[in-house]
């Protein structure tokens, strides 16, 4: 009797090389010339010299995934899109330091593999590196029958950034008096979706829905891209006096800002400033969702949030403006009063508080 193979336990090792030839010139549009090795090795190498100038460098590092957003793409056979929302996830979170994003290795792990879906997902995870500026020197496939069905998979990815620590952006630097200046996202970007899927998505063929308000289909509206702000970030910060960055994620508004305030101070968000997209609207109506869970679960049209020196707001947002990004003073810094609470403890466990006010324009 012959004796068993690896592809009888469901796992297909040529599947898994074909991948990675469709995988290889995606790839390589985002490759730097610090990267030094091609794709295929165990490790990937960048070489961090041209960084020798800092007086000190750190790394800054981060790791996230896609969350829920995957079971849409999923659904409606897209794969080409929620690799952007991967990359952004992880250098979002690294540039609000003042971290220059420098490269990317990504984990796929699949019930089966298959190489076209493979690819297109990879696709996508190079767009947004080549979006975010950092180069994809890495990662790994991995093929697990009977823990996952062959359809399924789920995405993760860490990233490393370098800032020297002269540049460190965080809550030591901010101060009473600063400007809250508001960068718009491009809808509900990869948080929550296990709430808007459960408003929205009650089977797969409400992704066919279309829905007057957002002028599309149900499904087109979730798999809108993440918009990746680092370069803009890095823009802003070599422009004007940065303090502090929020990227607004899980936890919504309040609680992402307060993680990047001193625990002395507060911030005042004003609704006003703003009218967020027709998602999030949608979401609450059909949903019958308060507004406090609205802003403890979505950005409600915040992706990012930059804390700026009063003096340098309107320079900021001609910066971004002419960069292609929507932004604007939503709110102040000011002193926190004695017992004083904001809306949601800040994400993290330590900050400062915020409280969002007022309504939102129509």
């Amino acid at each position: 009797m012959a004796g068993a193979k690896y592809s009888d336990s469901g796992v297909d090792v040529e599947a898994g090389e074909r991948a990675v030839e469709l995988m290889r010139s995606s790839v390589a549009r985002t490759q730097r010339p610090e990267v030094l090795a091609g794709l295929g090795g165990f490790a990937g190498l960048f070489d961090v010299s041209a960084y020798r100038n800092m007086k000190q460098p750190l790394l800054a590092t981060s790791t996230d995934g896609v969350g829920t957003k995957i079971a849409v793409a999923r659904a409606m056979d897209i794969h080409d899109t929620v690799g952007i929302d991967l990359v952004a996830m992880v250098v979002d979170d690294l540039v609000v330091c003042g971290a220059e994003p420098l490269f990317l290795t990504d984990y796929i792990a699949t019930g089966s593999v298959d190489p076209v879906r493979m690819a297109a997902i990879v696709a996508g995870i190079s767009e947004g590196c080549v979006q975010a500026g950092c180069a994809l020197v890495g990662g790994e496939t991995a093929e697990h029958p009977g823990l996952m069905e062959p359809d399924e998979y789920d995405l993760a990815a860490a990233g490393t950034g370098i800032v020297d620590a002269e540049s460190l952006l965080g809550p030591d630097k901010v101060h009473a008096g600063d400007v809250l200046v508001a960068m718009r996202s491009s809808g509900l970007h990869s948080n929550g979706y296990s709430l808007a899927r459960h408003v929205l998505m009650p089977d797969a063929d409400a992704l066919n829905r279309v829905v007057s308000d957002l002028g599309r289909t149900v499904g087109e509206e979730l798999l809108e891209p993440t918009r990746i702000y680092s370069r803009d970030c890095l823009a802003l910060i070599d422009a004007v006096e940065v303090h502090a960055m929020s990227h607004i994620t899980g936890g919504g508004i309040a609680a992402n800002i307060a993680r990047v305030l001193p625990e002395n101070l507060a911030a005042d968000i004003e609704r006003s400033t703003w009218t967020p997209q027709p998602i999030f609207s949608v979401i609450s109506g059909e949903g019958g969702v308060a507004l406090a869970e609205m802003e403890r679960t979505f950005n409600m049209g915040l992706g990012m949030v930059a804390v700026i020196a009063p003096q340098d707001v309107d320079r900021a947002i001609d910066v971004l403006a002419l960069r292609g990004v929507d932004a604007w003073a939503c709110g102040n810094v000011r002193l926190r009063g004695a017992d004083e609470q904001g809306d949601a403890a800040a994400k993290g466990g330590s900050g400062g508080i915020v409280r969002v006010v007022g309504d939102y324009v129509d």
